[in-house]
Protein backbone atom coordinates (compact mmCIF):
# COMPACT_ATOMS: atom_id res chain seq x y z
CA UNK A 1 0.00 0.00 0.00
CA UNK A 2 2.97 2.28 -0.49
CA UNK A 3 4.33 2.26 3.07
CA UNK A 4 7.99 1.95 3.94
CA UNK A 5 9.27 -0.95 6.02
CA UNK A 6 9.65 1.41 8.99
CA UNK A 7 6.03 2.56 8.69
CA UNK A 8 4.79 -1.04 8.52
CA UNK A 9 6.94 -1.95 11.54
CA UNK A 10 5.43 0.99 13.43
CA UNK A 11 1.90 -0.20 12.53
CA UNK A 12 2.71 -3.71 13.73
CA UNK A 13 4.15 -2.36 17.00
CA UNK A 14 0.98 -0.30 17.49
CA UNK A 15 -1.08 -3.46 16.94
CA UNK A 16 0.99 -5.39 19.48
CA UNK A 17 0.59 -2.54 21.98
CA UNK A 18 -3.16 -2.56 21.32
CA UNK A 19 -3.27 -6.29 22.06
CA UNK A 20 -1.43 -5.81 25.37
CA UNK A 21 -4.17 -3.34 26.30
CA UNK A 22 -6.89 -5.81 25.29
CA UNK A 23 -5.33 -8.57 27.38
CA UNK A 24 -6.08 -6.53 30.52
CA UNK A 25 -9.67 -5.76 29.50
CA UNK A 26 -12.71 -7.01 31.44
CA UNK A 27 -14.20 -8.52 28.28
CA UNK A 28 -11.02 -10.53 27.89
CA UNK A 29 -11.39 -11.72 31.46
CA UNK A 30 -14.91 -12.91 30.72
CA UNK A 31 -13.57 -14.95 27.80
CA UNK A 32 -10.56 -16.12 29.80
CA UNK A 33 -12.26 -16.52 33.19
CA UNK A 34 -12.64 -20.29 32.95
CA UNK A 35 -8.85 -20.50 32.96
CA UNK A 36 -8.85 -18.75 36.34
CA UNK A 37 -11.19 -21.38 37.70
CA UNK A 38 -8.87 -24.14 36.40
CA UNK A 39 -5.39 -22.56 36.02
CA UNK A 40 -3.47 -25.84 35.83
CA UNK A 41 -5.68 -27.47 33.18
CA UNK A 42 -3.50 -27.58 30.06
CA UNK A 43 -6.59 -27.68 27.84
CA UNK A 44 -7.77 -24.29 29.11
CA UNK A 45 -4.59 -22.26 28.71
CA UNK A 46 -5.02 -21.09 25.12
CA UNK A 47 -8.12 -19.82 23.40
CA UNK A 48 -9.68 -22.36 20.98
CA UNK A 49 -8.63 -21.51 17.41
CA UNK A 50 -12.19 -21.61 16.02
CA UNK A 51 -13.40 -19.14 18.64
CA UNK A 52 -10.35 -16.93 18.02
CA UNK A 53 -11.12 -16.92 14.29
CA UNK A 54 -14.70 -15.81 14.99
CA UNK A 55 -13.45 -13.02 17.27
CA UNK A 56 -11.13 -11.78 14.53
CA UNK A 57 -14.14 -10.26 12.74
CA UNK A 58 -15.08 -7.72 15.47
CA UNK A 59 -11.37 -7.06 16.14
CA UNK A 60 -10.86 -6.36 12.40
CA UNK A 61 -13.82 -3.94 12.44
CA UNK A 62 -12.49 -2.17 15.53
CA UNK A 63 -9.08 -1.74 13.89
CA UNK A 64 -10.74 -0.54 10.67
CA UNK A 65 -12.70 2.02 12.69
CA UNK A 66 -9.64 3.55 14.39
CA UNK A 67 -7.12 3.38 11.52
CA UNK A 68 -6.83 4.51 7.92
CA UNK A 69 -7.48 2.08 5.03
CA UNK A 70 -3.76 1.79 4.31
CA UNK A 71 -2.75 1.12 7.93
CA UNK A 72 -5.53 -1.32 8.91
CA UNK A 73 -3.71 -4.42 7.67
CA UNK A 74 -0.47 -3.62 9.50
CA UNK A 75 -2.18 -2.78 12.79
CA UNK A 76 -4.45 -5.84 12.55
CA UNK A 77 -1.42 -8.03 11.80
CA UNK A 78 0.38 -6.56 14.82
CA UNK A 79 -2.66 -7.30 16.99
CA UNK A 80 -2.68 -10.91 15.80
CA UNK A 81 1.05 -11.18 16.43
CA UNK A 82 0.51 -9.77 19.93
CA UNK A 83 -2.21 -12.38 20.52
CA UNK A 84 0.02 -15.24 19.41
CA UNK A 85 2.87 -13.93 21.59
CA UNK A 86 0.42 -13.70 24.50
CA UNK A 87 -0.90 -17.26 24.01
CA UNK A 88 2.59 -18.77 23.69
CA UNK A 89 3.92 -16.80 26.68
CA UNK A 90 0.89 -17.65 28.81
CA UNK A 91 1.16 -21.37 28.05
CA UNK A 92 4.90 -21.33 28.76
CA UNK A 93 4.44 -19.51 32.08
CA UNK A 94 2.15 -22.30 33.25
CA UNK A 95 4.01 -25.31 31.86
CA UNK A 96 7.56 -24.19 31.07
CA UNK A 97 10.59 -23.83 33.30
CA UNK A 98 12.21 -20.47 32.45
CA UNK A 99 15.97 -20.56 32.89
CA UNK A 100 16.58 -16.80 32.77
CA UNK A 101 15.96 -14.34 35.59
CA UNK A 102 13.45 -12.26 33.55
CA UNK A 103 11.56 -15.45 32.63
CA UNK A 104 11.44 -16.69 36.22
CA UNK A 105 10.30 -13.24 37.37
CA UNK A 106 7.50 -13.18 34.77
CA UNK A 107 6.37 -16.68 35.79
CA UNK A 108 6.32 -15.67 39.47
CA UNK A 109 4.45 -12.46 38.55
CA UNK A 110 1.80 -14.40 36.65
CA UNK A 111 1.39 -17.19 39.19
CA UNK A 112 1.02 -14.58 41.95
CA UNK A 113 -1.85 -13.15 39.87
CA UNK A 114 -3.51 -16.57 39.80
CA UNK A 115 -2.94 -17.79 43.31
CA UNK A 116 -2.24 -14.79 45.57
CA UNK A 117 -3.16 -11.33 44.24
CA UNK A 118 -5.95 -11.88 41.70
CA UNK A 119 -6.97 -8.21 41.51
CA UNK A 120 -3.49 -7.10 40.37
CA UNK A 121 -0.86 -8.14 37.84
CA UNK A 122 -3.06 -8.75 34.78
CA UNK A 123 -0.36 -8.33 32.13
CA UNK A 124 1.09 -11.48 30.59
CA UNK A 125 3.44 -10.24 27.89
CA UNK A 126 4.03 -6.86 29.52
CA UNK A 127 3.48 -5.05 32.81
CA UNK A 128 3.00 -1.75 30.92
CA UNK A 129 -0.78 -1.53 31.43
CA UNK A 130 -0.52 -2.64 35.06
CA UNK A 131 1.65 0.46 35.55
CA UNK A 132 -0.83 2.66 33.64
CA UNK A 133 -3.98 1.36 35.41
CA UNK A 134 -2.43 1.07 38.88
CA UNK A 135 -2.79 -2.73 39.02
CA UNK A 136 0.91 -3.44 39.45
CA UNK A 137 1.38 -5.43 42.67
CA UNK A 138 3.86 -3.82 45.04
CA UNK A 139 7.15 -5.65 45.46
CA UNK A 140 6.50 -5.76 49.18
CA UNK A 141 3.10 -7.44 48.64
CA UNK A 142 4.56 -9.94 46.16
CA UNK A 143 7.36 -10.89 48.56
CA UNK A 144 5.08 -11.06 51.63
CA UNK A 145 2.50 -13.18 49.83
CA UNK A 146 5.18 -15.46 48.33
CA UNK A 147 6.61 -16.33 51.74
Amino acid sequence: MGHTFSEVALMVMFGICLWTLIETNTAHYLLHGIHHKHPTDGLRLVFPPAAAAILCFPFWNLIRLITTPTTTHGVFGGGLLGYVMYDCTHYYLHHGQPSSDPGRHLKKYHLNHHFRIQNKGFGITSTLWDHVFGTLPSTKTMEKKSS
